[in-house]
């Protein structure tokens, strides 16, 4: 079938143009202005912005942690991500301790094939470090993985400096990419034990007890191991300046350094957590926690210089009902906040219409950067001939207000009630397929698993 959207302005890394698109099946087969050629269908476009497909290269579905599982799966939460615009996701193959890295790919397979609404690729955690280990990367990198997920806190997760280096190692040889996640563990478990002691259990004693300055260390701590390593890494939901401070220092030594945040670090700040209704505070428990609000003009600047390359959201949603379980304990409140279906509107309302974002800067981020870094470009992240026709049809004039009673994720709540977009997504196509139509998911999971190679940004 043949989809030709016309009058519309298609925005790339470069800037804008007025221009045409037509769809063949599932690839862009034009571009151009005023294009006259035969269609199946003609859908007039105009006044409206076509992105390429939004890429979230950081979601957590169908996660067991804290107890419990996260509540959106892949059938609720890539459905929430297509009704956003993001036309694939990248989430986190998680095998425990001991176990190899095959079985947590096998197990991620098995919950994503077939339920996924967009396309989906999986990063491979690693959380152990072994000989058996270490011979298993080639068979992921056959399998299309290319990046790796290591974290500098949480027990059950971190590997030790040692070993972040020899992982480090044996990716630079692969050509492979690690994303970390970099709070100071030690020091974060000495705070906690002191509010406990202290009897500070209310979620005001999460922000308090992993101060920005913890984040920045490990930052430094996991670039100086890098350079060492020779190896670039990406830091993902960088929160605040010292810690862009740091990656800074190390782009200034030759390192190559990717920056991701979200935008809940964006838009919110650690005052929520200080509120003297538990739910309402308990619903934004996330690590790093919210910042200062002052922190937020940094991450601005940031993405405005190309300092920051891409914004994620680091989906993982509970309900209300599954933060209560910390109601005695805030340790207990299990972390994330949903915000795969929100990403594309927040990010143009407040970036480009409010803080004068340039729309080549919010496309690079949301979607030719991630394409880019994880290996999809140029099949995803560019409206072009050849590419995936993976399209956003963004209509500045639909604003609306952000409900969580509007939303399809599997939550009872928004991080981002009562928030006005200027505009909204009228229309989605993954793969040239109208999927969602003002709104509307029209059918059911048509995602497909991408094969992903390496690093090209």
């Amino acid at each position: 079938m043949k989809t030709l959207l016309k009058g519309g302005t298609v925005v790339t890394s470069s800037g804008t143009r007025r221009a045409d698109v037509l769809m063949d099946g599932e690839k862009i087969a034009q571009v151009g202005r005023a294009l006259n050629v035969a269609a199946d269908e003609t859908v007039d476009v105009t006044g409206c912005l076509l992105f390429p497909g939004f890429i979230d290269a950081h979601t957590h579905f169908a996660l067991d942690v804290c107890n419990t599982t996260t509540a959106d799966d892949f059938a609720s939460g890539s459905r929430a991500a297509l009704r956003g615009g993001t036309t694939t996701v990248i989430d986190f193959a998680c095998p425990n301790k001991g176990e190899t890295l095959k079985h947590g790919l096998a197990l991620w397979h098995e919950k994503a094939d077939g339920k996924t609404y967009c396309d989906y690729g999986f990063h491979m955690t690693i959380d152990d470090w072994n000989d058996s280990i270490r011979a298993e990367l080639p068979e992921m990198f056959a399998a299309g993985i290319s990046s790796f997920k290591m974290y500098l806190t949480y027990p059950a997760m971190m590997i030790g400096d040692e070993n972040v280096y020899l992982a480090l190692r044996e990716l630079k040889k692969l050509g492979g990419i690690a994303g970390v996640h970099c709070e100071s563990a030690g020091v974060i478990n000495g705070m906690i034990a002191e509010r406990k002691a202290a009897g500070k259990l209310s979620p005001a004693s999460h922000p308090m007890s992993r101060p920005q300055g913890l984040e920045a260390e490990a930052v430094s701590r996991l670039l100086r191991i890098a350079e060492v390593a020779d190896c670039p890494v990406v830091i993902v939901h960088l929160t605040n300046h010292e810690a862009l401070e740091e990656v800074e220092r190390a782009r200034k030594r030759g390192q190559k350094v990717y920056v991701e945040t979200c935008p809940q670090y964006l838009l919110l700040d650690d005052s929520l957590y200080y509120q003297d209704d538990y739910s309402a505070a308990a619903r934004y428990v996330c690590a790093p926690p919210l910042r200062d609000k002052s922190e937020q003009k940094y991450l601005w600047r940031g993405l405005r210089r190309g300092e920051i390359q891409t914004i994620s959201t680091d989906h993982c949603s509970f309900t209300l009902a599954q933060k209560d379980a910390g109601r005695e304990d805030f340790t207990k409140i299990p972390g994330g906040l949903p915000g795969v279906e929100t990403r594309g509107e927040l990010i143009y309302s407040y970036g480009v219409a409010k803080r004068n974002i340039h729309l080549d800067t919010m496309c690079r981020a949301l979607a030719e950067n991630p394409a880019k870094l994880y290996g999809l470009f140029p099949r995803k992240g560019i409206i072009r001939r050849g590419s995936d026709a993976d399209i956003v049809v963004y209509d500045p004039a639909a604003s609306h207000v952000i409900r969580a009673s509007d939303c399809v994720a599997n939550v009872d709540y928004n991080p981002y009630e009562g928030f006005v977009t200027a505009g909204g997504i009228s229309r989605v196509y993954l793969r040239g397929r109208l999927a969602v139509q003002n709104g509307i998911v029209l059918d059911g999971p048509q995602g497909k698993y991408m094969v992903r190679g390496k690093n090209m940004l």
